[in-house]
């Protein structure tokens, strides 16, 4: 039998076990508690990091915005402001310029709005031409081109490839059509065939296939906002004159690096470049003329964020030495060599 004393110190021990147990999860709930604590902490400071990070680069890329649409205007108005006329840099011809601002940097790119296509006053045969152009295969070009022209027209008559509020109204998401000019650009993406990657320009998958990357879309080539009805020859880019024309895109950018010394050369000189003589009928799609209606488009970030902020403005010039903001944007973040 047990005595007293065995039985006491057994209790004893399965107590103290007991004990050793409890404390045993206490540290594990604590340490889990401490855990919790520290990742919530470093992701607030992370975010608060980022935050500051964000709000620094949208002021530096206002400040690029600033600096781009100064540049324009001074270029623009040189007579104006009774200075000698030097010679121009060009503005237009695709590139970001850069620029060291306090502790970070911005860059600038100008884009004429009428160096594009005008999605809303181009005509069928020119749209067919332009899909054409992009390897657009035949069944689908015509549903391309017949559905924007039904976007467009103010009747809910469809043609025989394109689309209506019948068709959209059957959508899993319906909606109807604009029957009327496009609002922005990006309203093609509305459009019946207009895929994302139609529009932003990258690869395709067709069955088991993948189309390459053009490295542009139609967002690239068409606007809503140039003033006129021709393309302007004096800004429009490779990727624009490829689809006009067809022609490959290292001579588009042959002439664009030609065109930036134009003070030396005349438009004559350059339309063999793009395989146009000077009574060429194809010259009836071009206009060469000074910029009115620009984007300006702004990048801002902090030395060494990962990400930075970017502004976007639509600018239309007015009288002497005014302007009017037509678009505004920036809620974009720039990513790195976007």
């Amino acid at each position: 039998m047990k005595t007293t004393s065995n039985i006491y110190r057994s209790g004893l021990r399965s107590e103290r076990g007991v004990a050793l147990i409890l404390v045993l999860w206490i540290f594990m709930f604590l340490s889990v508690v401490a855990f919790e604590f520290s990742a919530a902490t470093r992701e607030e400071a992370a975010a608060t990091l980022r935050f500051d990070d964000e709000t620094r680069g949208y002021y530096l890329a206002v400040a690029g915005f600033e600096r781009g649409l100064y540049d324009f205007l001074t270029q623009q108005n040189t007579a104006v402001l009774a200075q000698p006329e030097p010679q121009k840099e060009d503005l237009f011809d695709g590139r970001w310029r850069e620029q060291e601002f306090g502790d970070g940097r911005f860059r600038v790119k100008l884009v004429d709005e009428s160096g594009k296509i005008n999605i809303n006053r181009v005509n069928e045969d020119t749209l067919r031409r332009i899909f054409t152009n992009l390897g657009i295969e035949a069944a689908r070009r015509d549903i391309l081109v017949d559905s924007i022209m039904d976007w467009r027209d103010p009747d809910d008559l469809h043609r025989v490839n394109g689309a209506e509020n019948d068709y959209y109204a059957n959508l899993t998401q319906p909606y109807t059509a604009k029957n009327g000019p496009l609002d922005t650009v990006e309203d093609l993406l509305w459009i019946r065939g207009i895929t994302s990657e139609l529009f932003y320009g990258v690869a395709e998958r067709s069955g088991q296939a993948e189309e390459p990357s053009r490295g542009f879309g139609l967002r690239d080539i068409f606007t809503v906002d140039s003033p006129i009805d021709r393309v302007n020859l004096r800004t429009a880019s490779p990727e624009v004159l490829y689809a006009l024309l067809g022609i490959p895109l290292e001579k588009g950018r042959a002439f664009v690096e030609e065109r930036r010394k134009l003070s030396g050369k005349t438009l004559t000189d350059l339309l063999p470049l793009l395989g146009i003589s000077s009574g060429d009928s194809t010259l009836q799609m071009f206009i060469f003329t000074n910029p009115s209606v620009v984007t300006v488009i702004a990048d801002g970030r902090t030395l060494n964020a990962p990400m930075g902020r970017r502004v976007k403005g639509v600018v239309r010039l007015g009288g002497g030495q005014g302007f009017e903001i037509l678009r505004w944007s920036d809620r974009d973040t720039a990513l790195p060599n976007s």
